[in-house]
């Protein structure tokens, strides 16, 4: 009887692994794991009629698998419609269909249904922002080429307005222009917040001028930091007693000084988020550079990469 029981026990061990060889069998670096918590940036109708940046949740992935999932996002009434926060709406028609999209040398050219053409006079520009401002915000993507029903759209639906056949960020979105002129005029984007039931995002302005003798950066920090802002609903956290010092870009480096006017406590040397993202923003649109570096008094009190503002 004890030798069967010795010989059972040798039995049981033989079976079961010891701690190392379970540990072994638990740890596969063969697995992949898959995260689908990420957000992607859209831009939509917000409730003051802006074309604004908000996000939807995924959307990631190869850069044409993204952008038809952006698009299908950009549909009203489309299969991404539950992904919509809330004061927000799409401005491409109900119905459209992408037919089919293609990407060559970082140029999208998206085929849609003749639905797309059903688009009331009011917003058939802005409609186009919300397009190309989406789509240019993923990395490979750095122009648009629209199609309807396989013919090239050459203008605006309803106004006739003639269009490029390429559009891109300089296309302008939310446009305002502040022009005596035809002549000399120049371009640049500025960021500003905006909020829906207290939650902040943030709004592009494109603003039209004659011949600006000053350089971008410096007229948007003026115009970030004057007080009352003239577009209504929109809002800028930077002081109107900030000021630029001096600006220099290193390589694709822009880098910023400033007084300590833009510090949100002097004695925490913190610059708010509002203001970080509304320059960085700016930056990112009119500017080829990857990182902007804040500095105060010729200190650098921190630095923002561009590929991380989405």
């Amino acid at each position: 009887m004890i030798a069967t029981l010795a010989l059972f026990s040798l039995f049981l061990l033989y079976l079961i692994p010891d701690n190392q060889e379970l540990e072994y069998t638990l740890s596969n670096d063969d697995i992949e794991y898959e995260y689908t918590n990420s957000d992607s940036v859209v831009y939509l109708l917000d409730s003051n009629d802006y074309v604004a940046r908000t996000f939807i949740p995924g959307g990631k992935g190869e850069i044409q698998e993204q952008a038809k999932y952006l698009l299908e996002s950009l549909i009203i009434d489309g299969p991404k419609n539950n992904s919509i926060p809330n004061g927000f709406r799409q401005l491409i028609p109900a119905g459209t269909e992408i037919k089919d999209l293609s990407l060559e040398n970082k140029v999208l050219t998206i085929n849609f249904s003749k639905e797309l053409l059903d688009i009331n006079e009011k917003y058939e520009e802005k409609m186009l922002e919300s397009i190309v401002y989406t789509l240019t915000n993923i990395e490979g993507i750095d122009s648009v080429v629209i199609k309807v029903e396989g013919e090239a759209l050459k203008e605006l639906p309803n106004s006739k307005k003639q269009l490029p056949t390429s559009l891109d960020r300089s296309y302008g979105i939310n446009k305002y222009y502040d022009i005596s002129s035809v002549n000399n005029v120049d371009s640049y984007t500025v960021y500003y917040v905006s909020s829906y039931n207290d939650n902040e995002y943030y709004v592009p302005v494109t603003k039209y001028i004659n011949n600006a003798d000053n350089d971008k950066v410096k007229i948007i920090i003026d115009e970030l930091s004057s007080s009352p802002i003239h577009e209504t609903n929109l809002m800028s956290f930077l002081s109107a007693n900030a000021s630029l010092i001096n600006y220099e870009q290193d390589g694709d480096i822009l880098k910023l000084n400033f007084n300590d006017a833009i510090l949100e406590n002097k004695s925490s040397n913190k610059i708010l988020e509002e203001v970080i993202y509304t320059i960085s923003l700016s930056v990112k649109d009119n500017y080829d550079v990857e990182e902007v570096s804040f500095l105060v008094n010729d200190k650098e009190i921190y630095k923002n990469s561009l590929k991380s503002v989405e």
